[in-house]
């Protein structure tokens, strides 16, 4: 599969990129992504929630009416969950949610996540470029040229390249990775994928 490469100015440098068609032009597996996508944001979640239960809570311990007539129901502790003040009944406590997947329906559904932009047209190979230091203004522009701004787009470097991640971080609708931090979640998040040429190597060697 040929795309045409553009340089950070967003005009043609009259070279073709070779993505694989193993990588870009595959059946989607949808119930692949849904796995890995659910696996990422499971990950995420901090689990640290937690309700104190009766036996948790800081109160008296007697009695606090007699057994029998009172014409109420009986009740032996201010702690119980019927009284305000009182514990929580099943509440929730800490947990860790994350699983595991396989490593290679993790590598078909990233396949799948590629091939989905590659049907929609949606990925933009640029030439690699780099700033002198980190500057939000310049990578706006670079936004503008490539005629994505205001849409979620994600920059995949081959390299780690320090002034371009720097550049962007205050912008909440671009994100950067290298290609070995390529995730489903963060392809499928995306609007435009924007493929530095020097990452093409580097996707396809992680996923073939």
């Amino acid at each position: 599969m040929k795309v045409s490469v553009v340089d950070y100015t967003g005009k043609e440098t009259g070279r073709k990129a070779d993505l694989s068609d193993a990588v870009f032009a595959i059946e989607p597996n949808n119930h692949a992504l849904y796995l890995d996508v659910k696996q990422y944001l499971a990950n995420q979640r901090q689990g640290t929630h937690k309700a104190k239960e009766r036996g948790e809570i800081s109160g008296s311990t007697r009695k606090i009416k007699k057994q029998k007539g009172t014409g109420t129901a009986r009740a032996g502790s201010i702690k119980s969950p019927v009284f305000k003040g009182g514990g929580r009944v099943f509440g929730p406590r800490p947990k860790d949610y994350s699983f595991k997947l396989n490593k290679n329906l993790k590598r078909l559904a990233r396949k799948s996540a590629l091939s989905l932009k590659s049907q929609e047209q949606s990925i933009i190979v640029v030439e690699d470029f780099n700033f002198e230091a980190p500057k939000t203004k310049q990578f706006i522009d670079v936004l503008k040229s490539l005629g994505i701004q205001g849409k979620k787009s994600l920059f995949v470097l081959g390299d780690s390249n320090n002034n371009v991640y720097l550049s962007s971080r205050n912008l909440a609708e671009s994100s950067v990775v290298t290609s070995s931090e390529l995730s489903t979640y963060k392809i499928l998040n995306a609007q435009s994928l924007v493929i530095f040429e020097s990452s093409i190597a580097g996707i396809e060697s992680n996923l073939i």
